[in-house]
């Protein structure tokens, strides 16, 4: 018998058209909704507090953690092509957030860093960020929260075997 998670739902299909996902049991459905809601409400909310989106938030909290960092870096830690952060990192440098520089070890690659003014955004908006994950995890303990940290770090570090095209 399969693990609960991937069991077909009992229920049958509108005109018995074979097995469907159980919504309250699949890991990845639950996953990718509570991605979609946080980062929709995040935005509307940034936006309208902040004036910056969540992929602009996204690359601007890692950039004040590894100030200097290359594109390529941005898009290996938040899971984005290179496309999209490039057009991100233009609206955040034209507006004075970040400034992009030549790496002068290597004239191919850029160092991106916060502005004083982008460090003044980033500190604001980490304040209402901390408090959005409060709210979020207030429904679990202390002890609870920790154990789903780790089974999160699990779980990312086990992407591979599903995003790595050799696992396909």
């Amino acid at each position: 018998m399969p693990p609960s998670s991937t069991r077909a739902r009992q229920k049958p299909a509108p005109n018995d058209a074979g097995p469907t996902l159980d919504l309250d049991r699949y890991v990845p459905a639950f996953i990718t909704f509570i991605a979609n809601k946080l980062s929709n409400s995040a935005t509307a909310f940034y936006q309208r507090e902040f004036g910056v989106n969540v992929t602009e938030w996204r690359i601007m909290s890692l950039l004040a953690i590894e100030p200097g960092i290359p594109a390529s870096r941005i898009c290996h830690v938040i899971g984005f092509d290179k496309g999209p952060v490039s057009r991100t990192l233009a609206g955040l440098e034209k507006r004075g957030l970040v400034s992009i520089r030549t790496d002068p070890n290597d004239g191919r690659t850029h160092s991106i860093a916060l502005t004083a003014k982008g460090r003044a955004t980033h500190d604001k908006v980490i304040v209402a960020a901390f408090e959005r994950e409060r709210r979020l995890l207030s429904c679990l303990s202390k002890d609870e929260r920790e154990v789903l940290i780790d089974l999160l770090r699990r779980l990312h570090e086990n992407l591979g075997t599903v995003t790595d095209s050799s696992h396909s």
